[in-house]
């Protein structure tokens, strides 16, 4: 063989003449007799490439078949753009699963599935195991365990995360522990999965949150593979980042949706029921089917004093959603602090205009209020209406008609005015209050008509009799049928009933018949 001085260096056991199978590399040796015997595969490997190893660095092996027969081999040094092209292959690999895992994490806020995404997800593609260690509750630690080719498991441990050098740390949000400064052989037993062996390499990092830290990663390695290097422990925190948005979002939304139901409770209107031997019914539907709250609210504040009247209120506030709805409870509070003021219905709703107008809220209302007290078979009612649909009487012969009350919308003006009226309820006989979102009900064979007061007082007239729990079903479940699937404004109704005190028996004395006065 022949070489010139570059090859030399590259090949020290190279000398003119020496066989090229004493000084090459088994790789290029193979492709030489490949390239020198004549057969068919002489054309294919002369017109490409081949590479392989020297010395720890990587060449390219150009062929050139000569006149002679002979073969000039040239040597390209490679390993650079070999490092790249592993570094630009790895970068692709990496960047496709940070994408991946925040597709997987972010299409869930559930805290629990995060936590178990983020630990399976750490044990497939980053460590051998994983944990995922969310802020403590109290005493008490959650962690999710996951083994590589296993499934997450959950457990609530009783450990000071203190003890794990750079645990505490991770989990109030401080910059990660340096793997090389976790000594593995102190690693407690709570920490190292069962059948999981000797550990040999360890990251601890933090969690990033919105504001606080969402909680902390844990990466185990064992003895059989290579330790963590400075550039996994970089990338461990990158998917960490991704894994830590979506806890905090999780927790964020869990929290708002504890606080969204208690606030519910509260704003929600209450079950009714019989009241100092009165009979009280309501429903309540809002304007979407997503919502539970809205601008329509009622409410039934039972007398202090058995004997009193029960004061009865049924509203509308201006616009629906969460803003109306934070005016209803304003507006049920201020109601219910004025409870000693019941029996002057016009001052109640002066002291609530002044402090509505008071306030920064732009929107108003409509109300009624309705004083009702039981005084031997029939039930008084003494009914005002501020700017409010007035209620209407189910007589027992079943004539409907409209309480002769009406008034100035409160929350608009400074100065309002109303007028109250008396009515009695005989046995069987009862009183309607409503919110205009029944009688402005879009729907019907046209899909257009309003359901109307006129379509309401028939529908009402042949309930004549009916217990006060069936008159509310029966004008929700018409309503309902008028509008179909289309969208509508919050409906509420609140009935009230004078009971019938005797009945007439059946011949054999035990079953109940029909009511009588």
């Amino acid at each position: 063989m022949q070489c010139n001085d570059a090859a030399g260096l590259l090949l020290p056991a190279a000398a003119p003449g020496t066989p090229l199978v004493d000084v090459a590399p088994a790789w290029l040796c193979a492709a030489h007799r490949t390239l020198s015997s004549p057969g068919p595969h002489t054309v294919p490997v002369a017109g490409r490439s081949l590479g392989g190893a020297i010395g720890g660095r990587r060449f390219e092996a150009h062929p050139t078949v000569r006149k002679d027969g002979s073969v000039a081999w040239w040597l390209v040094d490679d390993t650079d753009h070999q490092l790249v092209r592993e570094a630009l292959h790895m970068e692709r690999e990496r960047t496709a699963f940070l994408a991946k895992a925040s597709n997987v994490l972010l299409s869930s806020l559930n805290l629990g599935r995060c936590m178990d995404v983020t630990a399976q997800m750490a044990a497939e593609s980053l460590a051998d195991a994983a944990l995922a260690i969310a802020p403590a509750r109290g005493q008490r630690l959650p962690v999710v365990t996951c083994l590589r080719g296993g499934a997450p498991v959950l457990s609530t441990l009783t450990v000071d995360p203190d003890d794990v050098p750079g645990l505490g740390e991770a989990l109030r949000g401080f910059p990660p522990v340096p793997s090389r400064w976790i000594d593995p052989a102190t690693a407690p037993a709570w920490m190292v999965p069962e059948g999981f062996g000797p550990v040999g390499s360890i990251v601890i990092t933090p969690l990033p949150g919105h504001g606080v830290a969402a909680g902390a990663l844990i990466l185990l390695r064992s003895t059989e593979n290579a330790a963590f290097s400075d550039d996994e422990e970089v990338f461990a925190r990158l998917f960490a980042a991704r894994a830590g948005a979506a806890m905090s979002a999780a927790r964020l939304y869990a929290e708002q949706t504890a606080i969204t139901d208690i606030l519910m409770r509260e704003l929600l209107p209450p079950t009714l029921h019989q009241i100092s031997g009165v009979d009280f019914a309501g429903r309540y539907r809002p304007s979407a089917d997503h919502e539970r709250i809205g601008g329509d609210f009622y409410d039934v504040h039972p007398a202090a004093v058995e004997g009193e009247a029960s004061l009865v209120s049924l509203g509308d506030v201006c616009g629906k959603g969460l803003e109306a709805a934070v005016l209803t409870g304003k507006i049920r509070n201020t109601l219910h602090a004025l409870l000693p003021l019941a029996g002057d219905h016009q001052r109640m709703l002066s002291l609530l205009n002044t402090a509505l107008l008071s306030s920064h809220h732009t929107r108003f209302a409509t109300l009624v209020l309705a004083s009702a007290v039981r005084r031997g078979n029939t039930v008084d009612l003494k009914l005002t209406s501020a700017g409010h649909p007035s209620p209407l009487i189910i007589r027992a012969d079943g004539t409907v008609e409209e309480a002769d009350t009406h008034g100035t919308l409160i929350g608009a003006i400074p100065n309002i005015s109303s007028s109250t009226t008396a009515v009695s309820l005989a046995p069987g006989e009862s009183c309607v209050l409503y919110s205009d979102g029944i009688t402005e009900a879009k729907g019907g064979p046209m899909g257009n008509d309003l359901f109307g007061e006129e379509r309401l007082k028939r529908a009402l007239a042949e309930c004549a009799g009916m217990p006060a729990e069936g008159i509310v079903e029966h004008v929700q479940m018409l309503a309902a049928q008028w509008l179909g699937n289309r969208p509508h404004d919050d409906m509420a109704v609140v009935v009230i009933s004078a009971r019938r005190t005797h009945h007439l028996s059946a011949v054999n004395g035990h079953t109940r018949g029909r009511f009588t006065a």
